[in-house]
C-alpha cells in the first residue's frame, strides 16, 4: 500500500495459520484459510487418513479480498480527479485489511509457540518478509532510480508491513488469550498509539498497534460467529448498509484525510488535535467492523471458479506491488492522463483484477515456493523422542 496493505496473506490479505484447523497450506503468511473439517466418519485402524478438504468460503474470502487490495492500490495514482473513485477507495480501505486481519486472528487461535508452529511462522512469514523487503528496496533503487534507497528490515517498504505485523501479532497470541478482557486492552493500545507520534517507523509499529484490535477480535471468534454472519438477514442488511456507506463516503471524500484509513500515523502527524486520534480510532474500528461483517456475509460459501486461487493469495499480494510500483516508476499515469477519466478507471480496475488473479494461479505459486513456502528443515533441530 502506498500507505496501507494492501493485505495481505495463511495476510493479504493477504491481505492464515493452520494451528486451529486441519492443515491445508504450508505457508501461514496469507493468514486466512485453513482446511475445513470434513465431518466424515473416522477411518478404520491402519487405513490411510482421508485428505482434508479446504473450506471454500475462506478461500473465496482470500481471493476477493486480494482483488480489492490490488484494485485499491491501482486506483491511488489515478483517482484524484474523481470524487466517486475516492469514495469507493475509502470504503474498500475501511474493511479490506481489517477483514484479512480478523480472519488471520481467527486461524491463529491455537498458536502456542510450539516448535512446529514457530517453524511454520519463520518459513511462512519471516523468510518472505526478509526476501521481499530486500527485493522491493532493490526494485526502488534500480527501477525507480533512487540510488539512495537503503536495504533495511526495520522500516517495511510498501506492502511488506503486513508480514512483520502478522509476525508480531501471532507471537503475542498467548498473551491475548491469557487476558480476561483482551479486546478492550487492544483498543486502548490502538488509541494510545494514535496519539503517540514518538512511536516512529520502526517495524511499522504505529500500524501494528492501530490494527491490533482486529487480530485480537479474530482470536475471540468461533465458528458459530461466522455462521451468524452468513445468515440471510445479515446479507440483506448489508445492501442498505453499503449504500449508506457510499453516500457518506461521497460526502466525506473531499473533507477527510486518507491517513485515517492507513493507520500509519498519529493524529499529530496528520496535523489534527491529539484527542481526535482516540476518537477516530474507535470510530474507524466500528465502521470497519460493520463493513467487514457485511463483506463477509456476501462472500459465496460454495465452490466457485476462483476458489482454488485462494491458496495462492500470498503470491498475488507480494507480487502485485511490483506492477503497481513499476507503473509509478515508469510514469504511466503522466504519459496517459486519460487513465484518470471514468473509462480509464474502469480499465485500471480490470487490469489490476486480472493481473492479481494470474499471480494467484498454481504455476506462479509453484515458481515462488522457494520464497513464500521454503523447505527449511536444514535450519531447524530434529526433535527426538525422549527415552523412558
Amino acid at each position: 500500500m502506498s500507505q496501507a496493505p494492501s493485505e495481505i496473506q495463511r495476510a493479504p490479505i493477504t491481505p492464515e495459520s493452520r494451528e486451529s484447523e486441519p492443515r491445508q497450506e504450508r505457508n501461514p503468511a496469507t493468514a486466512v484459510a485453513p482446511a475445513a473439517r470434513t465431518g466424515t466418519a473416522p477411518a478404520p485402524a491402519g487405513a490411510a487418513a482421508p485428505a482434508k478438504r479446504r473450506d471454500a468460503y475462506f478461500d473465496n474470502v482470500k481471493y476477493i479480498a486480494i482483488v480489492l487490495v490490488a484494485i485499491a492500490h491501482a486506483w491511488e495514482p489515478v483517482m484524484d480527479g474523481s470524487r466517486t473513485a475516492r469514495a469507493l477507495y475509502m470504503i474498500v480501505y475501511t474493511f479490506h485489511m481489517p477483514a484479512f486481519i480478523l480472519v488471520s486472528g481467527y486461524f491463529s487461535r491455537s498458536f502456542d509457540m510450539s516448535p512446529s508452529k514457530v517453524k511454520r511462522l519463520v518459513t511462512g512469514v519471516v523468510v518472505p518478509y526478509v526476501l521481499f523487503e530486500t527485493a522491493y528496496s532493490l526494485f526502488k533503487r534500480y527501477a525507480g532510480g533512487d540510488g539512495d534507497t537503503p536495504i533495511t528490515l526495520l522500516d517495511p517498504f510498501f506492502l511488506t508491513w503486513f508480514l512483520i505485523a502478522l509476525f508480531i501479532w501471532r507471537v503475542t497470541t498467548p498473551i491475548w488469550q491469557s487476558l480476561r478482557h483482551p479486546l478492550p486492552v487492544a483498543l486502548v493500545i490502538a488509541m494510545l498509539a494514535s496519539v503517540t507520534p514518538g512511536i516512529g517507523d520502526d517495524l511499522d509499529l504505529q500500524r501494528v498497534c492501530q490494527l491490533l484490535p482486529f487480530f485480537v477480535l479474530g482470536l475471540l471468534m468461533k465458528p458459530e460467529h461466522f455462521q451468524m454472519i452468513r445468515r440471510r438477514e445479515v446479507r440483506l442488511a448489508a445492501v442498505p448498509l453499503f449504500a449508506g456507506a457510499l453516500v457518506f463516503a461521497y460526502w466525506a471524500a473531499p473533507r477527510m484525510q486518507l491517513g485515517w484509513f492507513y493507520r500509519s500515523n498519529s493524529a499529530q502527524e496528520m496535523d489534527s488535535p491529539w484527542w481526535s486520534g482516540a476518537v477516530m480510532t474507535l470510530a474507524m474500528f466500528g465502521c470497519a467492523l460493520v463493513l467487514t461483517v457485511a463483506f463477509l456475509s456476501w462472500v459465496p460459501r460454495r465452490h466457485m471458479w476462483f476458489t482454488a486461487l485462494g491458496a495462492g493469495t500470498i503470491c498475488g499480494y507480494l507480487m502485485h506491488g511490483f506492477l503497481i510500483r513499476g507503473a509509478d516508476y515508469f510514469g504511466l499515469v503522466d504519459r496517459y492522463e486519460w487513465l484518470q477519466d471514468p473509462a480509464g478507471l474502469v480499465l485500471v480496475s480490470l487490469v489490476a483484477g486480472v493481473a492479481v488473479t494470474l499471480l494467484c494461479t498454481p504455476p506462479v505459486r509453484r515458481a515462488l515456493r522457494f520464497a513464500t513456502e521454503p523447505d527449511m528443515n536444514w535450519a531447524f533441530r530434529t526433535r527426538t523422542p525422549a527415552k523412558r
